[in-house]
């Protein structure tokens, strides 16, 4: 285990090292610096501001989920748990915050890890969801072809958007294909895989909970919300810099830029992100340079507030398994 891990953590360097290569063969320092001259604080600190709106929709999102489990818990409990998991996945590698967030806090949030992984794979679809959407609306808008992106056409993407949306909305129709994957951990440890099946028993009643319209919806609101506020944000950044002269590109920049996280990359997507960011900066028209430093800002913004702000949370409030919720060892 400790070989493969190390090969996935090698590998991801190996990614990020490359395309930062590729970012930076293709720009002059000189001109990178003079592409950030100018640029403007008071927009920056907008873009600040709906970033924050952004991650606060996500809190409340999580907060709907997981009341199921609590109907007692309140928006704040959710905030600091949800921003220590994305701070831990800026910093350490292997999507460390997705373990922190489904097993480290299910004491102190009065949940089960069965509903916290549930919660976790909702979220994981509806912004996957979001982001084909973003990218079809981009598409339509800019008249650009999505293979040059993503490496898929449009009819994929309809499909793709299609399928997750079946899943969130019909989970009952893949419940025998998990609870069959889930029977193969007990045979051989017995212990643990008697519990594992519990969890997923109990994360699949989550999921047929949440798909009600009257839950999903509000999912679904919310989730276009923090995604809107987002995209307000790449776009106001891209206003921050006088040397962007196609600002709009920003609502492409954002879905291609995220769905870029899914290649392997060092923690914080370094090099991934920033790569494909400024390529969809440069497909509007905007200069290398220009598109180079807009992807480092853009990066910042998206990195460094909650970063901060979970860490200081975990500082402050230390994470301690509580074993009253977490079945699973």
């Amino acid at each position: 285990m400790k070989v493969r891990q190390a090969t996935r953590l090698g590998l991801g360097f190996l990614f990020a090292a490359f395309f930062i290569w590729l970012t930076a063969r293709q720009i002059d320092l000189n001109e990178l610096s003079h592409a950030f001259s100018g640029s403007r604080p008071e927009r920056i600190g907008l873009a600040f501001i709906t970033f924050a709106i952004g991650y606060s929709s996500r809190v409340s999102r999580w907060h709907i989920m997981l009341l199921r489990d609590n109907p007692q818990l309140h928006w704040r409990n959710c905030a600091g748990p949800l921003l220590a998991s994305f701070a831990a996945n800026n910093v350490l590698p292997f999507r460390a915050g997705d373990l922190l967030r489904a097993f480290a806090f299910n004491g102190r949030l009065g949940i089960s890890a069965g509903t916290s992984l549930a919660t976790l794979f909702v979220e994981r679809l509806l912004d996957l969801l979001m982001v084909f959407m973003l990218l079809g609306c981009a598409i339509v808008s800019f008249g650009l072809d999505i293979s040059r992106f993503a490496g898929i056409g449009g009819v994929s993407l309809l499909i793709v958007a299609l399928f997750l949306l079946a899943v969130l909305l019909f989970p009952a129709l893949f419940a025998p294909a998990v609870r069959f994957a889930a029977a193969f951990p007990a045979r051989v440890f017995p212990n643990f895989g008697e519990k594992f099946r519990t969890e997923v028993d109990n994360g699949l009643l989550t999921l047929q909970e949440l798909s009600q319209a009257s839950i999903m919806g509000k999912l679904i609101l919310w989730s276009m919300g923090a995604w809107l506020a987002e995209g307000c944000m790449f776009w106001i950044a891209a206003e921050a810099l006088p040397a962007i002269t196609a600002p709009v590109a920003g609502w492409l920049a954002l879905p291609v830029g995220t769905l870029a996280t899914l290649i392997p990359s060092a923690p914080g997507y370094v090099g991934t992100f920033d790569y494909f960011t400024m390529k969809a900066m440069v497909a509007l028209g905007n200069s290398n340079p220009a598109s180079a430093a807009y992807a480092i800002l853009v990066h910042l913004l998206v990195w460094l507030p909650p970063t901060i702000a979970g860490g200081i949370y975990v500082v402050l409030y230390p994470t301690k398994q509580d074993k009253r919720k977490d079945t699973l060892p």
